[in-house]
């Protein structure tokens, strides 16, 4: 592996924590098919499905028998159910728009991964495999399991028929099986612990093909592509290796017939070796040959254009990302938690990993302002610089247009009926109908808030209709006067806007308070004296508009 990196701004990658999710303890995750909707498995045996579009809840799947944390999750083909498994040997067929439980087997030995069949959109069928057990195939409609052969014996003529229903005991010792589909789920191809890769018709538990791996060391994880053109492994020997898929994506079942009929010469591992050599063949490898570190959860991007692992080193939280032709092109350095799962978006360049104390850390690629994006003739200038506009330049429709004529024939009709087909998704059925999101259900206001604002609004209302008792006084009629109320309420608590008089108005009543000055020398002794006989006599109306 070329250990140099490359220019980080040649790849469309996540380079940044854009965020991180948080809701009790995450154990693993995993993205629908369309990557809208993201599930994540919890310490508490529940499932909570994010929608990752708003980064909010959409549902939270709990069932009271579990309580255990979740080992893996997997959605079915178009996202109408999630499989899961939990601590307590138990497998989980949840139905994600109801929220109900369909299913619940209990198996002998505690499933390190589930995956549901991917060719049908209500899968019957998963692959389990357990911590110390074969990988098995489980019917969820009965309940019955069928274990898948781990090895290949050279001395007999065939692989012995599996077992069903039970382990042996004398396989109780070996370490976990990695086990996978392949793209349309007529194969398994099982990681064992010799450092083999089997190929097996898990319909009738035949082994069709054997590719040895080089150095012979326990396979941890086997994945493929999204396209199914490529196998990842991830081996005890700290590399994680990309096989090329030679086999046609479809009718490889006839494939391997055809192959197998060739080598009719060869003994029984012979044979199998020779056809494997024709089913999958060494890309690359890669490795960390400095600090030998083991890999994590190592996946393919949703194009299969990159190749990411997590470090498995305690304490730091690292994701390496290569591209296919074997560069390192960049190393993402998160908290100082240790990794224990992570996932590529299926369209975006967005990378999710979660933390061992349960945190879902969501990278994204750090996109700078680039305003020729949004107009390609854009020029960005250093200073300001002299232009001269064209004389029609912000004209609506320039000179030089009026002469051509229009090049869009307005008679054409416009199909707007029939929906193009991403190349992404180029294997969707058009006639099944895919879960992408899922209705948000509102959440009800606590009654302690609501009757916290009732108080403030019914402190609110007495404060408007009573006023301070210190700023009260009584008026000449016995009425009650608020003098150091706001003044924008009135007497009835109303609120009234002040309005600033104007310069009228003020010269107005300047000239009121002058009048009464000049006559007021006259005046005080006839006031005095009705003040005497208003206090003597009482107070008569009449006399002082006589005078």
């Amino acid at each position: 592996m070329n250990a140099s990196i490359i220019d980080p701004l040649q790849g469309d990658f996540p380079e940044v924590i854009e965020e991180y999710l948080e809701h009790g303890c995450m154990k693993c995750i995993a993205f629908n098919r369309r990557g809208t909707l993201l599930a994540a498995g919890c310490n508490d045996g529940s499932c909570v499905i994010w929608d990752f579009e708003t980064r909010g809840i959409a549902k939270i799947l709990r069932d009271d028998e579990c309580s255990s944390p979740i080992t893996s999750i997997c959605w079915s083909k178009y996202g109408h159910r999630i499989l899961v498994s939990a601590a307590d040997k138990s497998l989980l067929l949840w139905d994600v728009m109801s929220g109900k439980k369909i299913t619940r087997i209990v198996l002998q030995q505690t499933p390190l991964q589930a995956r549901l069949h991917p060719g049908s959109s209500t899968p019957s069928l998963c692959l389990a495999c357990p911590l110390s057990c074969a990988p098995m195939i489980v019917d969820l409609n009965t309940g019955d399991t069928t274990l898948l052969k781990v090895s290949v014996s050279e001395t007999c003529n065939g692989p012995t028929p599996p077992s069903r229903n039970k382990c042996s005991d004398g396989i109780t010792s070996f370490t976990p099986t990695a086990a996978c589909f392949n793209k349309y789920g007529t194969l398994v191809y099982v990681g064992n612990s010799k450092g083999e890769i089997l190929v097996i018709d898990y319909k009738n538990g035949d082994v069709r093909a054997v590719v040895p791996i080089s150095g012979g060391s326990v396979v941890k994880n086997i994945v493929f592509s999204r396209n199914g053109q490529y196998l990842l492994t991830n081996s005890n020997d700290r590399i994680i290796r990309i096989y090329e898929n030679l086999l046609p994506l479809k009718d490889e079942v006839r494939a391997l017939d055809d192959l197998s009929g060739s080598h009719n010469d060869l003994n029984n591992i012979e044979n199998l070796k020779a056809v494997g050599s024709k089913c999958l063949t060494l890309f690359r490898e890669f490795q960390d040959s400095i600090t030998k570190v083991h890999w994590k959860a190592p996946c393919f991007s949703g194009d299969g254009e990159w190749v990411v692992g997590g470090s498995a080193s305690k304490g730091e939280h690292k994701i390496y990302i290569w591209d296919r032709a074997g560069h390192l092109v960049k190393i993402l350095e998160g908290p100082k938690e240790a990794l224990i799962d992570l996932a590529w978006h299926p369209v975006h360049p967005i990378v999710v990993s979660v933390s061992l104390n349960g945190l879902v850390y969501i990278w994204a690629k750090d996109y700078t302002e680039n305003w020729s994006a949004f107009a390609p003739d854009f020029k960005e200038l250093e200073e300001n610089e002299e232009y001269v506009e064209r004389e029609d330049e912000f004209d609506l429709i320039p000179e030089t247009e009026k002469v051509k004529g229009p090049d869009v024939d307005e008679d054409e009709e416009v199909d707007i009926v029939t929906v193009e087909k991403d190349a992404t998704f180029s294997d969707s059925d058009m006639s099944q109908e895919e879960l992408c999101y899922l209705p948000s259900t509102p959440s009800h206001d606590v009654p302690e808030q609501q009757e916290k604002c009732v108080e403030s609004s019914s402190k609110l209302l007495d404060s408007n209709n009573t006023g301070s008792p210190l700023s009260e006084e009584a008026g000449p009629n016995g009425h009650m006067m608020n003098h150091a109320s706001s003044p924008l309420e009135d007497d009835a608590g109303r609120m009234k806007r002040k309005r600033k008089p104007s310069e009228k108005v003020l010269e107005l009543q300047a000239e009121k308070v002058k009048k009464p000055s000049k006559s007021s020398k006259s005046e005080k002794p006839k006031s005095k004296s009705l003040a005497d006989q208003d206090n003597g006599n009482g107070f008569h109306g009449g006399g002082l508009y006589d005078e």
